[in-house]
């Protein structure tokens, strides 16, 4: 049924959906710890300009690499609507999981631009939930789906600390 919806408009629903819950809902609510439990805040005051720009940052190369994903795989980025192609151009070729690491980023910048000790619980506890659900669920599901392409890119190209140099598959 969903193959039936135009990509373009899963896309959109999907995206704004998801930013929507892991950068405005969620901070929104890790945000209430500081607000309610003023003795966690630690101010960092001038100091939050580097959290505005780390947010525009990762955003925007969040958005680049969910766009190569998705137009190189053929398919949305979600898993219950994924993409059809194995992508290991352009970001892809230098960590296994790009839009992961930049959303983090874009929510660690959301945590020092508010200067905020709720949404940074809040990012520390999504990056090892993340890590979860990477090793436990995503990844046996690639594995699966693309086989010896799959493991072969795995062996090259590192799951979360970018390579220094691009990886190029045979």
């Amino acid at each position: 049924m969903l193959a039936s919806i135009p990509l373009p408009v899963r896309m959109l629903v999907y995206g704004v959906g998801f930013l929507g819950l892991v950068l405005v809902a969620l901070p929104w609510v890790s945000y209430q710890i500081d607000r309610h439990v003023p003795a966690v805040h630690v101010e960092i005051g001038p100091f939050r300009v580097v959290g505005v720009v780390l947010f525009a940052v990762s955003f925007v190369l969040y958005l680049a690499a969910s766009y190569v994903l998705t137009e190189r795989g053929k398919g949305a980025y979600v898993e219950f609507d994924p993409p059809t192609m194995l992508v290991v151009t352009g970001p892809y070729r230098y960590v296994r999981n790009p839009v992961v690491i930049l959303l983090l980023g874009a929510m660690l910048g959301e945590a020092v631009a508010l200067s905020s000790t709720g949404i940074l619980l809040m990012v520390s506890l999504i990056a090892l939930l993340s890590h979860r659900q990477v090793t436990r669920l995503e990844e046996p599901l690639l594995r699966q789906r693309y086989g010896r392409a799959y493991v072969e890119y795995c062996a090259n190209v590192p799951r979360w600390i970018p390579r220094g140099r691009p990886w190029t598959a045979p």
